[in-house]
């Protein structure tokens, strides 16, 4: 049993994969999201939360402040995102950012 993760990057997909062994103690079959831990940027970002439903990948200021990354690095978006009770929330655009994933040394 192979759970699959699509993950969009400028055009290329890339695959994560899960295996039984990533789901010990896990109630199978579940549709619930997985949080890892991955490496942006060069810096190691815990708690990711990966959903296959969702349809923004958002990093919050503080965690993009963390990076050190130029604001001026930020390609503006004009559309804003909008919440579950309709609540439109402005942000401040996008970027691509490169992820090295694979499995963490025991």
């Amino acid at each position: 049993m192979h759970h699959r993760k699509r993950l969009r990057t400028g055009g290329d997909e890339e695959v994560i994969s899960f295996s039984e062994v990533n789901y010990e103690g896990a109630r199978l079959p579940h549709n619930d999201p997985v949080v890892i831990t991955l490496q942006v940027a060069f810096f190691t970002m815990k708690r990711i939360l990966v959903d296959s439903g969702s349809s923004a990948d958002i990093l919050y200021k503080h965690v993009f402040d963390q990076l050190r990354i130029p604001t001026n690095q930020l390609m503006p978006v004009k559309t804003p995102l909008v919440g579950f009770a309709g609540e439109m929330v402005h942000h401040l655009g996008s970027i691509d950012l490169s992820v090295v994933a694979g499995t963490a040394p025991r």
